[in-house]
This record gives structure tokens, sequence and C-alpha cells, in this order.
């Protein structure tokens, strides 16, 4: 028997080490937390009596009895579905919700109940037993996670066996960078259409049409603009273009500008010399002013445009400012500005932080830069935010457009990664699913 340890950041990580240097039979043994992330044991040739614990731990063997039983009936479930009928599996494959009948495959395990000698022991014993109830913990969510790479993984190969025509689809989706709650509800919408092209063309019309835009231009309709937006995203430049659009279509004499921005070296330099070239008011606001003050004398004017400074989300001047934003007597509708260029993970945190102060839409910036749509029209589509503007150059303003979605989905098809997407993505992709089943797009 072969045995070895595998350490990485998590476990899906573990897991793809483990197949790479051992292959698919081998057996994951033990796993643990440590400094940095996740150590797996595995083993090739592994007898369960060999490496047996001598001291039993009920709570834990009951658990993994459930994660074993729920291991084999997912896989039968998946074999019986792709034997009989394939579209039945309507929880990967056409985003409706699980029956009763078929919430037993969900990869949840309930968190296990605290032993009872707790409630009884000495001052000495809880440190020591919550540590091992966190232990145990531990070591069931990282079955949990197993077990959702593994339905992933057998999911996706059903998939490939007995729809190969959707496989298709879905390995072109994730091509344009689509999210797997939007594919999978997009390949719903398709499933009755055979001819593959046919297909393909409806589905990028149904994307078109979940991409929502505002049915007024926000500069025609006035008011207070603020540009919301971690830092680097193109607030401030996209601000200019605004600026710049509005100056040359209806003059310099009903626009403001605001600058909330304290915090970055030069930045209200920059607003200034905006405003002598466009002939602008350009009013600062410092921490701690009222903002509803700094504004008063400019609500004549039929567009202010705000600033805003791009803060971490634990700064505490972030929610400060969120806050002056959100307050009654401003009526600022608030544009979350986003770089196509950057991650999902970064898009995704970026809406949640600045989320509290209530978003009207967003403004996609750098779309000359990126290499992938698809992350930032998941985003706009699953939270519900029109997109409201498009930039895409350093150009003041003819580098400013308005969407058109159409037009949109083409650009995102165009660029498109050129590689197909690896196995191991698309059953991460599908052990996503698996992860957050009751997901929907908005």
């Amino acid at each position: 028997m072969q045995v070895k340890r595998f350490f990485a950041a998590d476990m899906r990580q573990a897991m793809k080490l483990v197949r790479d240097e051992l292959g698919a039979e081998a057996a994951i043994i033990g796993n643990r937390r440590i400094a940095g992330g996740v150590e797996l044991t595995a083993a090739l040739d592994y007898k369960l009596s060999a490496l047996a614990p001598r001291v039993p731990n009920i709570e834990l063997e009951d658990e993994l009895r459930k994660t074993q039983s729920r291991i084999v009936t997912a896989q039968a479930e998946l074999n019986n579905r792709g034997d009989s009928d394939p579209s039945v599996n309507r929880q990967l494959f056409s985003g409706l919700p699980l029956s009763a009948a078929d919430t037993h495959i969900e990869p949840t395990l309930e968190e296990p109940p605290r032993p009872f000698v707790q409630a009884h022991a000495t001052p000495a014993e809880p440190a020591g037993g919550q540590r091992a109830y966190e232990n145990m913990r531990f070591e069931l969510n990282g079955l949990r996670e197993l077990l959702e790479v593994q339905l992933g993984s057998l999911a996706w190969n059903q998939l490939q066996g007995s729809r190969p025509q959707q496989a298709n689809l879905w390995r072109r989706l994730q091509r344009i960078g689509l999210s797997g709650p939007l594919s999978r509800d997009l390949l719903a919408m398709v499933g009755e259409i055979e001819e593959p092209r046919q297909a393909w063309r409806m589905l990028l019309a149904h994307l078109a049409r979940m991409i929502a835009t505002p049915e007024i231009e926000p500069l025609e309709e006035g008011g207070v603009i603020a540009m919301v937006g971690p830092a680097g995203m193109g607030k401030t430049t996209t601000l200019a273009k605004l600026a710049a659009r509005y100056v040359l279509k209806y003059g310099a004499q009903n626009i403001a500008l605001v600058s909330m921005d304290s915090f970055r070296i030069g930045a209200q330099e920059q607003l200034k010399t905006l405003g002598r070239i466009l002939n602008v008011p350009v009013t600062h606001v410092d921490p701690g002013q009222s903002l509803a003050q700094a504004l008063e004398p400019l609500l004549r004017k039929r567009v202010v445009l705000i600033d805003t400074a791009g803060l971490q989300a634990s700064d505490p001047a972030l929610r400060m400012q969120l806050e002056s934003l959100a307050g009654r007597g401003i009526k600022a509708r608030n544009y979350l500005v986003l770089a196509t260029t950057s991650q999902k993970q970064v898009l995704t945190a970026a809406y949640h932080s600045y989320k509290r102060c209530g978003l009207s839409g967003c403004i996609l910036t750098k779309l000359d830069e990126t290499a992938s749509l698809g992350e930032v029209l998941s985003l706009a589509i699953s939270h519900e935010l029109p997109v409201a503007y498009l930039t895409d150059g350093p150009r003041i303003p003819d580098d400013l457009h308005l969407p058109r979605r159409h037009q949109l989905v083409t650009r995102a098809v165009n660029v498109q990664m050129q590689e197909e997407p690896s196995e191991e993505a698309m059953a991460d992709m599908f052990a996503d699913l698996y992860h957050n089943p009751s997901k929907r797009v908005g």
C-alpha cells in the first residue's frame, strides 16, 4: 500500500493533486486543517483494516455512513436517469427545483449535535471538547466537499454520455465565462430544440433578453448620479466621460461635479482640472462633512455627478460614505462601476460591499482590455443590475457608449476563450451547482 500526503490551499486543489499523482483509484484516508490550507492523506491499494481507528467515534461514524449512502444513492440515481429519461435531471439541466423524491441527493450535511457529555463537563474540559467538536466539523465539511466533487464529476460524465449536444452547449457557455446557474437556466429554455445551431442562436437571444438596460439614459433623466465601486474600476474616468458627454450636448450651465475622494493622492486635483477644462463647478466633500449640505447649493443644477473614493470593505470610512449616499435627503442614483478585466471573486465582493447604498445599475468599463465578459454579465443578470453605460477606451467622451444588449452578447462571444474548458473545470462547475442547488438567476 502506497500512502502519501498532499498540501493545498483548499480541498479541491488537494483533490486535483491526488488525482494527478495517484490516479482516480486513490482512497482518501485522512484530512485535516493546517496553516494556510488543508492536508489530505491518500493511499493506493487501501485496506480498511490496516488503518481502522482503535477508538470509535459514534457521531463521526454515523455521518460517514450517511455520506457513503448519499454517494451510492446519487450515483444510482444518475445512472437510472441516464438509462430511462435524461430529461428528468431537473436540478442540473433544467433549472427547476428538486422534487420531494430527489431531495436525498442534495449533498448538504446537517451540523452534528453537540456531545451530551459537555453539559456535565468540569471547567477544565470544555476547551478540549470544543476543539474535538470543531475538528469533527472540519472533517465533515471536508467530506461534504469530496462528495460534491464526486457528484459533479458523475453528473458531468453522465451528461456527456447521454446528451452530448447538451454537453457541447455547456462547454460553449463556459468558454464565454457564464456562471453555472445562469448556464443551467439558459439551457432549460432551449432543451426542446434538437438542431445545434438553432439551439445556440436561441440561447444567445435569451441571454440578450436577460440583460437589463435603463429605459431612459441616466444623463437624460438628470438628478444626482454617483459613481461607486472599488479602486481601479475607472470611476473618475467614467465620470469625466459622462460630464463631457453632457456638456457637448447641453452646455456647462446645468451640470456640477462633486468629489468625495479625499483619500487618493491627486484625486481632487484631477477633478479640478476636468472642471476647468469643461468650465464646470467642482465641489469637494471632506470626511465628516454633510453631503446633503454640500449638495444644497447645487440643487438647481439639472445633473450633479459624484465621484466617490474606492475603499476596502473593512474600512470604516466606506460605511460612512455609503450611508451618506443612501441618506433620505440625497436621492442619489448610485451606479456600481465594474471593470470587465476583474476576476469573478473581485466583482462579487464589489457588489456585496456597495449594495447597501442602493444600486440603480452598473457601468461596465475597460471592455477593450477584457478577455471575458461572461463573469460581469452573470453578476449583472443574477442581481438584476441594469447596464447603464459601457466604456472601451481612454478617449473622452468618445469611448462612452449606451449598451445594446445583442451587441454586448456578440462582443462576449467574440472575446471568449479559445481553448475548450478542461474536464476538471466542467466537473467543478457541476459540483458548485450541487453546493448551491437552490440558487436561481434573477
